[in-house]
């Protein structure tokens, strides 16, 4: 599975839309959702469409105008979203549940590269769909919290230091981390 860009921004924007209610912000117009999460206009306009149809986010009209979430957070699975916007979860066609393609392996039932991808898929599919919006939202607010009180104590590092994906920034290691 590759999360597109599509997907990508629908779920920043999901998060960015559900800190906006946890915060009390009201209705966020698309422009400023745009310009806050560095997304394209128009491009963020089609999302918003297409989550809007589904009955994901509402949009209110008129001078204060803008888009709220539609449905309580908890009840917006992450699983939900990918599938909306990207499709299958599946890395390949033969290992999908939703969007089966036949493959061209001679022997599919005793295909060991569709067994390893049937596992991927299930793995993937069991951490979207066991967290919902209110989750990721819980865990952002609580690595900006995080963030923010380690600033206060030590130095701000260079801005043009190259991240690299450390598993201790992960959903799991920040949710795992409140816990203990």
């Amino acid at each position: 599975m590759r999360l597109t860009k599509r997907g990508e921004y629908a779920l920043r924007t999901l998060i960015r839309l559900g800190i906006a209610e946890r915060q009390k912000e009201g209705v966020i117009s698309v422009s400023s959702l745009a310009e806050q999460e560095h997304l394209p206009f128009k491009f963020l306009e089609a999302i918003l469409f297409e989550l809007r149809t589904a009955g994901y986010v509402e949009s209110m009209r008129g001078k204060y105008g803008g888009t709220r979430l539609a449905k309580p957070m908890k009840s917006i699975k992450m699983g939900e979203i990918v599938r909306l916007i990207d499709g299958k979860l599946a890395p390949i066609g033969c290992a999908s549940e939703t969007e089966y393609e036949k493959c061209t392996c001679p022997d599919e039932t005793h295909c060991g590269l569709r067994m390893l991808m049937i596992d991927v898929r299930n793995a993937i599919a069991n951490i979207l769909d066991r967290y919902t919006l209110e989750n990721v939202v819980e865990v952002t607010l609580r690595k900006q919290e995080q963030c923010a009180a380690t600033s206060k104590k030590t130095t701000k590092k260079k801005a043009s230091q190259t991240r690299h994906a450390d598993p201790s920034d992960g959903f799991l290691a920040v949710l795992l981390d409140s816990v203990a």
